[in-house]
C-alpha cells in the first residue's frame, strides 16, 4: 500500500516544501559557485532510474573543467576544489536533485542512481536495484556510503527493494540527517567519491 500509493505523494510534498524553504540557500550557493567556479552552476548527468529508464540528474557543480594536454578531464581528486569539497561534505551539492524528486525521476529514499555505463555490468541480483525509483538517500548511504565495497552496497540496495515501508523510509531519512551532520562516508578510502564499478566482484 505505502510503496504503490503513498510514497510518491509524500515525496512530492516533502520535496516541494523543501525547495520553497531552502530557496534562499539554493540562490546563495548558486551565486557562490558562479563566483568561485564560473558557469555553469549546475552539473547534469544521465543516470538510470526505475526499470533502467535514463533521466538527467541535476546537482550543484563542485569541480573545475581542468583537462590534461590530450584534452581529457583530470581525475576527480585534481578537479575537486576546497569549496566544492565543502559543498559535498554537507551534501549541499545534492539540493538541486529535489527538482528530480518533484518530476518523479527519483524518490527521497531508494538505491542511489549510478552511472548509465554500469547497466550492462550488473548481474541479475544487482539489477533488481532498478525495480524501484532510485533515491536521494538510501540504505547503503546510512550504512557506509562511499566507503562500502560494491558487493555490500548492492546487497543493501536489494535489501531496501525488498523492504519498502513507511517506517523504513523515515528511519533512513533521520539517519541521513545524522550522517550529513557527521560528514560520514563522503569518500572511499582511495578516491574522492567512489571507485568505478567494473562488474560482478563475487
Amino acid at each position: 500500500m505505502y510503496s504503490r500509493f503513498l510514497k510518491r505523494p509524500q515525496d512530492m510534498i516533502l520535496a516541494t516544501v523543501s525547495l520553497l524553504v531552502l530557496s534562499p540557500v539554493l540562490v546563495t550557493i548558486a551565486g557562490l559557485i558562479k563566483w568561485k567556479l564560473g558557469g555553469p552552476v549546475l552539473f547534469k548527468q544521465k543516470r538510470p532510474g526505475k526499470d533502467g529508464v535514463v533521466f538527467e540528474m541535476v546537482k550543484f557543480r563542485t569541480m573545475t573543467d581542468e583537462r590534461d594536454e590530450h584534452g581529457e578531464l583530470l581525475p576527480d581528486e585534481a578537479r575537486l576544489t576546497p569549496f566544492g569539497n565543502k559543498l559535498r561534505s554537507l551534501s549541499l551539492d545534492e539540493l538541486p536533485s529535489l527538482f528530480n524528486i518533484v518530476k518523479g525521476d527519483i524518490a527521497i529514499v531508494g538505491p542511489r542512481p549510478l552511472l548509465v555505463e554500469y547497466l550492462p555490468r550488473y548481474n541479475d541480483e544487482q539489477r533488481r536495484r532498478h525495480v524501484v525509483r532510485p533515491g536521494l538517500t538510501g540504505l547503503a548511504q546510512v550504512n557506509g556510503r562511499n566507503r562500502l565495497s560494491w558487493p555490500n552496497r548492492f546487497a543493501l540496495d536489494v535489501k531496501y527493494v525488498d523492504n519498502v515501508t513507511f517506517l523504513n523510509d523515515w528511519k533512513i531519512i533521520l539517519q541521513t540527517v545524522g550522517k550529513v551532520v557527521k560528514k560520514d562516508g563522503i569518500s572511499s578510502d582511495t578516491a574522492a567519491t567512489m571507485e568505478a564499478f567494473m562488474g560482478d566482484e563475487r
